[in-house]
């Protein structure tokens, strides 16, 4: 396919996937059960944080993160102390991600909101950036704190050439702006201009079908590559493309 020909078909998948029906199947779905702003990052960011896997498996895992926080994330982080999560020592979250790295979580979480209103203030972009690459290590680091712990590993780094695929999901999710009813937007100080693909196995390999990109890892440099085409295709919204190849991807069309 020639560039305006694949510009088509990447549009009209992109148009086919994002619908209100992709929510039923995709992690996001946990996200649209709160209407509170806050406990949509919350348990946006912990739904992308263990999207790794089967994705049925992924949804039941967030749920159960949900019920652990008695379905009131936000409340519920603001009144944990480390005492109050004792409960969650022992405990299996999802495949790595354990028990122990869920309250680290939550506390990182509630020093967070002890000093900003949104988690939107740790992604604020500087003047000259094009993309989320410092973005993304600047929230990594203040989310994290100082005192390590095994849970850091959770949090991909753009600094070590990552593809923070997690990372760029919740953003997606947080930034993206349209009428389709899958992606919030509520976040009104960051642009999707600069968004990024999440850059997983899927999207990874119908990308070099489509020749998209040349790299054969999944890393930041290869997030770079494709960013050059995809805002060739749409300058304003790139990250809509996500649909379009995470589609293809998924339900193997292509």
């Amino acid at each position: 396919m020639n560039f305006d020909e694949l510009k088509i078909f990447l549009d009209e998948k992109a148009d086919f996937y994002n619908n209100p029906e992709f929510i039923e199947h995709d992690p996001i779905q946990i996200l649209h059960r709160f209407s509170l702003k806050q406990d949509v990052e919350i348990a946006g960011f912990l739904s992308a944080t263990i999207s790794w896997g089967n994705r049925k498996s992924i949804i039941n895992d967030a749920e159960k993160m949900m019920n652990l926080m008695e379905n009131s994330p936000f409340d519920f982080v603001k009144n944990a102390s480390r005492k109050d999560l004792s409960f969650l020592e022992g405990k299996s979250i999802h495949r790595t991600f354990n028990g122990e790295d869920f309250r680290e979580f939550i506390l990182n979480f509630k020093r967070i909101y002890q000093e900003n209103d949104s988690l939107e203030n740790l992604f604020l972009m500087k003047e000259n950036e094009t993309n989320y690459y410092h973005s993304l290590e600047r929230f990594r680091t203040q989310f994290l704190g100082e005192n390590l712990h095994r849970s850091h590993k959770h949090v991909s780094s753009t600094y070590k050439n990552s593809s923070a695929k997690r990372l760029m999901m919740f953003l997606r999710w947080m930034v993206r702006k349209d009428r389709k009813g899958v992606d919030f937007g509520i976040w009104e100080n960051l642009n999707q201009k600069f968004l990024s693909i999440p850059l997983d196995v899927h999207t990874g390999n119908i990308s070099r079908k489509l020749n998209l990109i040349q790299r054969k890892q999944n890393d930041w440099k290869t997030v770079e590559e494709m960013d050059l085409v995809l805002r060739k295709f749409n300058a304003e919204d790139p990250a809509k493309y996500d649909f379009a190849l995470f589609g293809l991807g998924v339900s193997k069309d292509f």
